[in-house]
């Protein structure tokens, strides 16, 4: 089984965002297979995770992000999450961060992030939100992004 359709990460993404939010990631009755393959190949919006190491790397990007960030799986998977926003914005991303750990999540972000190849565009009314398994350790965050625009030149 690839990562990307684990059921256990597809659990504790889903849960951690139902438990916080209060309604679900993805479309109910569809089996955590199924879902988790849905949330990775088929989503019509973006999901990245990063994990708690001190600089967070990313654990997950959906087929979604990885077009908008111009990163093929293997390129997202393991890179520092700092680097989605360009030197000059990540002050402000890190403040944000900040408070998705103090809140447990944050709705309605808007932010300004960079692909791979330094293309910068805005990402808007983003959902970031804590990552906890079952037992209430903290795995790291996660952020849905339905909106995003490419900067004008």
């Amino acid at each position: 089984m690839h990562p990307s359709t684990d059921p256990a990460f597809f659990q504790l993404l889903a849960s951690s965002y139902e438990r916080l939010l209060k309604r679900p990631l993805v479309p109910v009755g569809s089996g955590i297979g199924n879902a988790a393959r849905w949330l990775y190949d088929e989503a019509p919006f973006a999901v990245l995770a990063h994990d708690t190491s001190p600089d967070p790397l990313f654990v997950y990007g959906n087929r979604a992000a990885q077009r908008r960030f111009e990163y093929a799986w293997d390129e997202i998977v393991g890179l520092p999450s700092r680097l989605s926003a360009d030197a000059p914005n990540r002050d402000e991303r890190q403040a944000f961060l900040q408070q998705v750990e103090r809140d447990g999540y944050v709705q309605g972000y808007r932010g300004i992030r960079v692909t791979k190849s330094g293309k910068r565009f805005w990402i808007e009314n983003a959902t970031v939100w804590q990552l906890y398994d079952d037992k209430g350790t903290h795995r790291g965050q996660a952020a849905m992004i339905p909106e995003s625009r490419d900067l004008e030149s």
